[in-house]
């Protein structure tokens, strides 16, 4: 076994798929997010056995499952082409392509690592399975899009990971992982696979608005900067040594209490509106959201005008007209975003101020899915250019605690970006509750959530 910076690499394969040559076309909501732009996502296991136990009683089955997997999920054998204008980015898939699954024995310690104390990206990136891209001679890219790890923490856990690139959202992630762990545990079901097989169909998505020669264009234009961005890079996190991630955990009672806090404040200052109803997902990122901001600009001259953004996705797949399946494979997010002035997010009601605006976001968003879709881009580079802007991925709605192949349900799962943001997952801990993932350059003992940071106490005279 080979010695990678102190980790054994026990095994590198491939899995194929004997297929046809074939190519899959983009849809309009996949332009936005075709080229390098790689999700990583981890499930850390309890797994009291061996290195030789999990190679020769748990690797056949992850090998072989994941092979009828990706019949079904066939695309992601392939790569992402993206030729020089004016042609359109698309998948090819062809008999000679097949997905990368590493096998690592880690000495590093698994209980740390599946915590959800803070730790630096640097202690994750030996789990994290590479991809890279390539250029052609005829300026085509080549995005691979899919890569596996299997690490092995000698008599107490397991970590599978996957890095795939975004022409398939979170909702298609969660499918492929479960059915891969179903079929590894429980073997092939026609009726599962029937029932799991990704929609293909690009005729269900609609553009009533014409956005595809929109985002074409702003694609065309980010795809310029690929070559200098690209240059010698993989798909993995960059400065992880800057970086780390957190995770807070808001239970069932966390999360009512914080309702309460809002429609306290709302009834003294007689905005009740006609509902009352705030969802688990606005007051717990709202809260983080205030929280952050109160901590990292405490000075009263800093700044106060500046604006503070919050940039996040909805998966529509339920709100089109018609809905689109479940199970259909892509992009199916429509982009949104609250913005508040600095000072409105510091003063004593900062948290509620957030609730309002996140609350308005959603609401604005469910009455016109594509609102303003044709400025995304220029938006998104304002917010940047302008303000401070907290991005979130992620849905406790895709229910990755469930990804069970065989030896229970996830200790943990984690994700990691290349950006300073946060995840959402339900909680694998407590019913009813949520997972905020928070990664971040500055020092963890400025971190919101410590009960004895200057933040915390700030929102206890707020609640």
């Amino acid at each position: 076994m080979a010695i990678l910076r102190g980790h054994k690499l026990v095994e590198k394969c491939k899995i194929g798929l004997s297929m046809r040559s074939t190519s899959v076309p983009l849809s309009f909501l996949d332009l936005p997010l075709a080229g390098p732009i790689y999700v990583r996502r981890q499930f850390f296991y309890h797994f009291p056995h061996s290195t030789l136990h999990f190679c020769e009683a748990t690797l056949p089955s992850l090998k072989t499952s994941l092979s009828q997997t990706l019949q079904l999920f066939f695309p992601l054998a392939g790569n992402l082409l993206c030729p020089p204008p004016p042609h359109k980015p698309f998948i090819r898939c062809t008999d000679d392509d097949s997905v990368p699954f590493t096998i690592i024995e880690s000495k590093a310690d698994f209980d740390y690592l599946s915590s959800n104390h803070a730790k630096s990206l640097k202690d994750l990136e030996h789990l994290v399975p590479k991809l890279a891209c390539t250029n052609t001679h005829d300026d085509t890219f080549v995005f691979p899009l899919l890569a596996l790890q299997a690490t092995v923490f000698p008599n107490r856990g397991l970590c599978i990971s996957i890095t795939y690139c975004h022409v398939m959202d979170d909702s298609c992630c969660s499918n492929f992982m479960k059915s891969w762990a179903y079929f590894c545990r429980s073997g092939v079901d026609l009726t599962l696979a029937e029932k799991s097989a990704p929609c293909m169909d690009r005729g269900v998505l609609k553009d009533p608005k014409g956005l595809e020669a929109i985002f074409l264009r702003d694609y065309f234009e980010e795809r310029s900067t690929w070559k200098e961005k690209l240059a010698g890079k993989t798909s993995e996190v960059c400065n992880a040594e800057d970086y780390v991630k957190a995770t807070i955990v808001f239970g069932r009672d966390d999360i009512e209490r914080l309702r309460r806090v809002v429609l306290k404040q709302w009834k003294r200052s007689e905005e009740l509106s006609s509902s009352q109803y705030v969802s688990k997902f606005v007051v717990s990122c709202a809260f983080v959201w205030a929280c952050l901001v109160k901590t990292r600009h405490r000075s009263e001259d800093e700044e106060e005008d500046k604006e503070e953004y919050f940039r996040f996705a909805a998966d529509c797949r339920d709100l089109l007209e018609p809905a689109v399946p479940e199970t259909y494979f892509g992009n199916c997010l429509t982009l949104c975003f609250a913005m508040l002035k600095r000072k409105e997010m510091k003063g004593e009601g900062g948290f509620v101020n957030a609730v309002k605006v996140m609350r308005r976001a959603v609401s604005d968003m469910k009455s016109d899915l594509f609102k303003d879709a044709e400025n995304w881009r220029e938006a998104f580079t304002r917010m940047f250019a302008l303000g401070s802007t907290l991005i979130v991925t992620g849905s406790p709605k895709f229910t990755v605690y469930e990804t069970d192949f065989g030896f229970g349900k996830p200790k943990k799962v984690e994700m990691v970006h290349s950006i300073k943001g946060m995840s959402l997952a339900e909680s694998g801990e407590k019913e009813g509750g949520l997972e905020v993932g928070l990664m971040t350059k500055e020092a963890i003992s400025g971190n919101p959530w410590d009960p004895n940071s200057r933040t915390s106490r700030r929102l206890s005279r707020e609640i």
